[in-house]
């Protein structure tokens, strides 16, 4: 026989466990696809689909919205296919009307929290393309005043992705955002170059001493180094303006494998123009869709002007490195600005840490660029399933050499300073002057009078002012930057 107390506990516990089971049930909602069905957090705008590929991959931590302009990029080609249809008479204008207001809320960078679907994943982004799908129909389903699931009345199938495949809206969506992400990187890189002219207009009359394969080679000045700095990158900047031009090739309305199933007869040129329109981009439509849907090749060529970007940026990196080396014991020419200390066990000690990330970010869009060329052979037959390694890749690369770019300018190559002085020692006493004095002495004098040197510890002016081979006038004039270095400051850009 249970005490009064008892039972009054009793109860208690089951009004907390029935009301703990009508909260739960509030929670969630039930959706249904091809597999059966799938409770779906209730307050979520993705459904079933988008649920299934976040239990799925959970493989890196890295998630696609991560990316915020690969949102604002599947609300533009969802937007655009909206329109395309209706523009054929496929989708009714009252459902555009639903639809538009939906899209421009991923455009303004809304929503984003929905997309927490991990970039790595399988099926050639298919997770991707309907969690899409799903999050614009049920903003659409609430903007109407529906409730979130309702697809009867706006349907991420049947309606968001009208006469679309994955296969097209997918690497579609890529390239958008990489031509976005592409504007920001050469802005970046356009700041760098500038500040390297600085540096190389500032300096232009300091002589130094050039190297070729470590060793003392012919003079120069410190600004024509600098200014070849800026030149390397600005190749860059035209390769990659030219390489990025592949990306502007779609596939949209070739839906599954090129060959347009589904797609109405005017949809493909009505898309192209609206896509064109939204984004900004001049995008057109690849002249073979089966052979645009099955290859990477635009891709390919892009990533190839990121990988060669990197070689530069990492030389140049190293060089700095190596002309600020010592301070007592290296080259110690130039100054990076100190910006940590260096050693956990050495006193005094400060490395070259910005220079370094530099260098340690161009290989990582090396490695990256590999992957990109090994996935890109590899896709089988009219598709390559491996599209989403391929957009992380760039997508990597391109935010890598945005942020560190960046970095790289304001915390090391606009607070290089010089040491004019060591420049300075380094032309008395250098063995490598000889071969300005070629011309005048003759290329046997130059010989044993680098040979004296080496032996002697003395300068190559001091030889010459000892055996009274040239005057002094003969000297200044020969040790002239223009005459020692070719010197033309109106080549160089301001």
């Amino acid at each position: 026989m249970k005490t009064k107390k008892q039972l009054s506990l009793l109860i208690t516990l089951l009004l907390l466990l029935v009301s703990t089971s009508t909260t739960f049930a509030q929670k969630y909602r039930t959706e249904t696809d091809l597999l059966g069905d799938l409770k779906v957090p209730a307050d979520a705008y993705y459904g079933a689909q988008g649920a299934r590929g976040m239990e799925n991959f959970q493989i890196s931590g890295q998630y696609i919205n991560d990316y915020p302009d690969f949102m604002k990029a599947w609300g533009m080609v969802k937007l655009a296919a909206a329109r395309a249809n209706t523009d054929v008479g496929k989708m009714p204008a009252d459902m555009l009307k639903l639809i538009e207001p939906a899209c421009q809320e991923l455009i303004d960078g809304n929503y984003l929290d929905q997309f927490k679907l991990d970039l790595y994943q399988g099926g050639a982004g298919t997770s991707t393309n309907m969690i899409a799908n799903e999050v614009l129909a049920n903003i659409a389903l609430v903007k109407a005043g529906y409730k979130k699931g309702d697809y009867d009345k706006i349907s991420p199938n049947d309606q968001l992705n009208m006469s679309q495949s994955t296969n097209d809206a997918y690497p579609t969506s890529l390239k958008i955002t990489m031509l976005m992400h592409n504007d920001k990187l050469i802005a970046q890189l356009k700041l760098l170059i500038k500040s390297f002219r600085k540096l190389g207009n500032d300096n232009i009359d300091i002589v130094k001493m050039g190297r070729t394969e470590f060793q003392d080679a012919v003079p120069m000045t410190v600004g024509q180094e600098f200014h070849s700095f800026a030149a390397m990158l600005e190749w860059d900047v035209t390769n990659i303006e030219f390489a990025s031009k592949s990306l502007t090739v779609i596939n949209m309305g070739g839906t599954a494998i090129g060959t347009g199933l589904n797609a109405p007869k005017g949809y493909e040129t009505s898309i192209v123009k609206h896509i064109r329109d939204i984004s900004g981009f001049d995008l057109k439509n690849a002249d073979d869709l089966i052979a645009a849907t099955s290859s990477l090749q635009g891709f390919v060529v892009y990533s190839s002007a990121l990988k060669t970007l990197a070689t530069t940026l990492s030389k140049i990196s190293n060089d700095l490195i190596i002309l600020s080396s010592g301070p007592r014991n290296g080259i110690f020419e130039i100054n990076l600005p100190a910006r940590q200390p260096g050693s956990s066990i050495m006193p005094g000690k400060v490395n070259p840490v910005i220079a370094e990330l530099m260098a340690f970010v161009s290989y990582r869009v090396l490695g990256n660029d590999v992957t990109v060329s090994i996935a890109a052979s590899d896709g089988d037959l009219q598709l390559n399933a491996y599209e989403p390694v391929v957009g992380l890749s760039i997508f990597e690369s391109q935010k890598l050499l945005i942020n560190t770019m960046k970095t790289f300018r304001e915390q090391c190559i606009d607070g290089i300073t010089i040491n004019e002085e060591v420049h300075k020692r380094n032309m008395e006493t250098t063995i490598g002057i000889v071969t300005a004095l070629n011309p005048i002495l003759g290329h046997h004098v130059g010989d044993e009078l680098a040979k004296e040197s080496m032996k002697t510890g003395k300068g190559i002016l001091e030889l010459v002012r000892e055996k009274k081979l040239l005057t002094e006038k003969q000297i200044k004039e020969i040790m002239s930057p223009k005459n020692m270095t070719g010197l033309d400051k109106s080549k160089y850009k301001k």
